[in-house]
């Protein structure tokens, strides 16, 4: 035996409270970081006197994968400013996950 009909309840609005200021700040601090590594790579080539070609070759790319770790933070930086934001795209969080692995082989490539 059914019991009475539900009533569907109107979805509310999203009240997000500070988790969008909270998400934005954290990728913030990522690109934080990110720039630090960039900075530190080009701080190893200045250091050195002559630079090999593997290490200069490698500080390209270091500057290549921040650009694209920065448009990718940036997209999602400002995806964060709509009342109910997109959920992270698989491509954007792969291209993620590939510039932040690139910086580490690549950091640890003009180390050695």
């Amino acid at each position: 035996m059914a019991g009475p009909p539900r009533r569907e309840q109107p979805c509310p609005d999203r009240d997000p409270g500070l988790q969008p200021e909270r998400t934005r700040l954290a990728w913030r601090r990522t690109t934080l970081s990110c720039t630090v590594v960039a900075v530190l790579a080009g701080r190893q080539v200045v250091q050195h006197r002559d630079p090999g070609p593997v290490v200069i070759v490698a500080v390209a790319l270091v500057l290549l994968v921040w650009i694209a770790f920065m448009a990718a933070a940036h997209v999602r930086m400002r995806a964060m400013c709509d009342s109910r934001p997109p959920v992270l795209s698989a491509r954007t969080a792969l291209v993620l996950v590939a510039c932040t692995c690139a910086l580490a082989v690549l950091g640890g490539t003009i180390l050695v």
